[in-house]
Formats: C-alpha cells, structure tokens, sequence
C-alpha cells in the first residue's frame, strides 16, 4: 500500500490535462500526454516543436515567438528596442543594424538583478521595517496607556472643583479624547502604512524567488525592480500629545488648561476653594471694548466666497474658479488644490485639519488628502450640496438644496461619515425652518449642540436645537442698521458667541447663544463681508466679497 501510494505521487501529469505525460516539448518546456501531442502542435502551428519521449527530455530556456515573423522564435534581444527578436527582425526587419545581445545573456542579467533585489531587501531594508513595527508598537500601547492616564487625571481633578464647573470638564474630556484619538488615529495609520509594505515586501521576496527559479523568459523580462519604492522609507507622524496642565497658585488659584483650552478658579473669600467659587472664566474673559483689525490680507480672488481657518495663522479660501488656495497670515500661498471639472461651492476644515469641499454638480464632498481629491459623501438624488461646516465631534453640516421649477428646497443634514445622522428641515407638521430660494445657506454648530444658520433667502438666523426644534430666529432689528439685515458667514466662539456677517450693513452682529443681541463689529472696514471663521487663537477671519481681501479681527478680551 505505501509502494503504491509514493508511486502515484510520483506519476507526471500533462500539463494540458490530467493524463500521465509520456513525452515532452524541449521547445515549449512543457509535459505531454500521446493524446495532446496534436492539440500542443495544432496551438502553436507556426512554431517549430521538438517532442521527444519525457525521460529524454531538456531543460532549457523557452524561447518566445517573434512578434512580426510567425513560426521563428526569437534568439536575441534588441539593445536600442529593449524587446526579443528574431534573426530575421535583425537581418532585414525593423530592428536591421540595431544592437543585439543573446537571450540568455538577458536573462541572465535579469536573474542577478532579481537575486541583488532580493539580497537588499532580506538584508537591509526589511530588518528596517521590522524595527519600526516594534517600535510603533510599544509607541501606540504607551499612548493607549497616557490616554488613560489622562482620562483619570481628569476624574481625579473633577473631584477638586464645584459642581458649577462641570461644563468645564465636559469641554476637557472632549479636547483630550478628541485630540487624543487623532494622535493615536495618525499613529495607527502610520503603523498600518509600514505593516503593509511588509506584507507586500514578503509579497515581492516570494515573487522574486519564483522568478529566479523560472524558465519562462517572457516572465522575467516583466520583472520591475521596486527596490527604489522600499528604500524610500515613510514619513514618521511628529504630534505632540495633548497633555493636562495643573496649576495651584498658594490654594487661592486653580487654573487648568488642555489643548490650548484653559479654565481657571479663583477664591474671592477666605473660605476653602471648593466652599466658595464666586467668580469662573474660560481662558477668554470677554468681548473686547473695541475690535482690532490685525492683519489685511490681499487675494487674487474677485470675489472671495469662503474663508476656513486652519490652526492659527492659514486659511483655505474659495472664489468663482477651480483652485482652493491655502494662505497664510502674511498673505503667502502654502498650498493649491484644483478641483476637477466644476467650481465648488463651499468649503471647510476637519478636526484633523483636512481640507473638505462640495461639487454641486457631481452632488458629492469631498477631501482632499496628499493633495488628491477622495469622494466623502454622495448626496441623494436630486439634492446638491452647498456650503459645509465641520463640528468638533467629526460629523459634516451640509446645505443641500433641490431645484423644483421655480422654486428651490433647502435643508441641512448632518452626516456621520457617509450616512446621514440627522435632518434639519421642518417641525414635523411640514412647516420648513428654511425659505425656499436658490440661495446657499451658511451654517455653524455652537458648543451647547445648537446649530446656527444664516437664512441667505429669509434674512434670518435661524437657530436650532439638538432635538431639531428652533430655540430663536434673529432678523437683525436689535442692531439698528440702516439696510436690511443680509446674514452670510456664520461662527460660534469659544464664549458660545453667535456672530454672523451682515453683507448689506458691512458689520458683524455679536448675539449670546440664546439670541440676546451684544453689539456690532462696524469699525473694521468690512466691506461686503461674507466668507467668516475663527482661528485657533480665537481670532476671526473675514472675508471681504468684492474687494478680495481678508481682515483678521481680534475682538475677544483674553484673561
């Protein structure tokens, strides 16, 4: 039974089918049954075939036909060409006087360039790889560890503070997991993008390995080295992760910070700091006397649409063409992104400081990544996106609007990633929040979940509530302008301020965030404004319509 077994084990199958092989093509290097002698030669009729019984049989190199005379095989390989030819290709073909050197000799060339590939990545560029996974590794598992670390600090020092102050906490464990998850989020992507170029490395060695062993000429001429590729190591993420800042100033004094956030505690009496807290602040005290024009920024955009801060000096801005530029405070363009084949109609900047705008007429948003454009979102049917607001919980505010005739519908959706979380759009019993017109909404989510929109068609701030019912609407009468209120850009502060641009008064409007009108901002020389956001020191950026410039307001008192 066992004699029986190895001997079947040891049989040669045809490779044109199951049958045991009795001969074998030197010419084609393949095994034959009697049966498929004639269908091989019937194949390859123009070829010239030496079949010979399989124990007399030659390894040897095959040999591929030629390309422009049918039945020769090609013997060498043109130099200038960089492709197999046959003798007559050489003597009177289109490669006649060209440079030629033998197959074999190609091949050869090719088989020690593949081993030298493979020798450098096993020796010196795979361990390299290998390195950094460990080192990644321990790296992700101790951030892990600091995360939550931080997250019992924060509970620890909550025991510390009044009740009155756990909107303060609220706010902190947002930043910290926020800004944690985006640390670690960049630190997993930068692990996964090194995992996998060990897998395909493993990949390539296994390949390579084949091919050394191949007979198959046309196979490993394909080969392409991708040695280059791997030597080009990934770029290491560099974040600094957040960290929890306390600050005990002789127990009269208890401030923290995270993230650029601080709170501080003061004791206005002799009694102990948890007894009596008799006065809070949020890093930022209040609305300045007197707003300041910082900056004036010139663009070459006529007319500016949109403005979106990144960090605290960079702002993405959109105008009627294609490009989306990235300026910095000085007015010096950091960086362009075209859109395809439509103008887009409004932009915004993720938490992790990713660009993102809208294409009406492909009905998508999309974001821009190493400086390519990836479909975020495909709108329903019918409906086009419009202007966007990225909120600090990740998800996406969209205006999208929907052409029936004459008349055009207006909505806002709250997606979370691509599937749509919320709709804001109507009380339930068909009375729309929004008038319908062919104008864009503009929108903002303050820190308390309300979301604010500038009614372009209505003239009105609407704003509304987590449930999506309208806590106020605002139709600029408290401000006592001249014209009639025209709101455009919109922003909420870290005071959970509402301030909106007024294109027709040329000012900001200033409300609290139940709609209890503060003041104006009419000294800045805010011609047409439109474009508004706020950058990370709590300034905001203005963009001016027609003029093309941008004015950089600080109006926030800071402690």
């Amino acid at each position: 039974m066992t004699t029986s077994t190895s001997w079947a084990q040891d049989v040669i199958t045809c490779d044109l089918c199951d049958k045991a092989a009795q001969q074998f093509c030197n010419s084609c290097q393949i095994s034959l049954c009697e049966t498929c002698v004639k269908k091989h030669r019937d194949e390859f009729k123009t070829l010239a075939h030496e079949i010979v019984p399989f124990l007399k049989r030659k390894i040897q190199l095959v040999f591929p036909e030629c390309r422009e005379h049918s039945g020769q095989r090609c013997e060498v390989n043109c130099k200038k060409c960089n492709e197999p030819v046959c003798v007559k290709c050489i003597a009177s073909g289109s490669h006649k006087g060209h440079d030629v050197e033998e197959l074999t000799e190609t091949h050869e060339n090719k088989i020690r360039k593949i081993k030298s590939d493979t020798q450098e990545i096993k020796a010196n560029i795979f361990p390299k790889y290998q390195e950094e996974d460990h080192k990644i590794g321990n790296t992700i598992s101790k951030t892990k560890l600091k995360i939550e670390d931080l997250e019992k600090k924060s509970k620890e020092l909550r025991k510390l503070w009044h009740q009155e102050v756990d909107n303060i906490f609220d706010k902190i464990d947002s930043l910290g997991q926020s800004l944690g998850e985006e640390y670690l989020n960049a630190l997993q992507g930068y692990h996964n993008k090194i995992r996998n170029l060990i897998s395909e490395m493993n990949e390539t060695v296994k390949l390579n390995k084949k091919l050394i062993d191949s007979n198959n000429l046309f196979e490993v001429d394909k080969y392409q080295s991708k040695l280059n590729e791997y030597q080009d190591f990934p770029e290491h993420v560099d974040l600094k992760f957040p960290f929890l800042d306390l600050n005990m100033e002789n127990r009269k004094e208890l401030s923290i910070e995270i993230g650029g956030y601080t709170a501080t505690l003061k004791e206005m009496s002799q009694s102990s700091l948890s007894a009596d807290v008799s006065r809070l602040t949020t890093g930022i005290a209040k609305l300045m006397d007197k707003a300041r024009v910082i900056a004036t920024i010139p663009t070459t955009y006529y007319p500016l649409w949109g403005v979106s801060c990144v960090g605290e000096a960079e702002a993405w801005i959109l105008g009627e063409n294609k490009t989306i530029t990235r300026i910095d405070i000085h007015g010096v363009v950091k960086d362009t992104v075209t859109t395809c084949q439509y103008l887009p109609d409004g932009i915004s900047v993720t938490r992790g400081r990713e660009l993102i705008y809208s294409d009406g007429n492909s009905r998508s948003v999309n974001i821009v990544r190493n400086g390519k454009s990836e479909t975020l979102i495909t709108t329903r049917k019918g409906w086009k996106p419009g202007k966007l607001c990225c909120t600090m919980s990740g998800d996406i505010l969209v205006h999208l609007f929907k052409v029936r005739g004459r008349q055009t519908n207006n909505k806002i959706i709250r997606y979370q990633g691509k599937n749509i979380k919320q709709e804001i759009s109507n009380d339930g019993q068909e009375n729309s929040f929004f008038k319908d017109g062919g104008c864009f909404l503009f929108m903002s989510e303050n820190n308390n979940g309300d979301v604010c929109v500038s009614d372009t068609n209505d003239d009105t701030l609407v704003v509304v509530d987590k449930t999506g019912r309208v806590r106020f609407r605002y139709d600029g009468t408290p401000s006592r302008r001249e014209k009639s209120f025209d709101p455009r850009g919109i922003v909420t502060d870290a005071l959970s301020q509402i301030i909106v641009a007024d294109f027709n008064n040329n000012c900001l409007h200033i409300l609290d965030q139940n709609g209890q009108f503060l003041r104006c901002v009419d000294d800045c020389g805010l011609e047409e404004p439109v474009g508004l956001s706020v950058d990370s020191k709590g300034r905001l950026w203005v963009g001016l319509c027609d003029k093309g410039d941008i004015k950089v307001i600080e109006y926030l008192q800071n402690k």
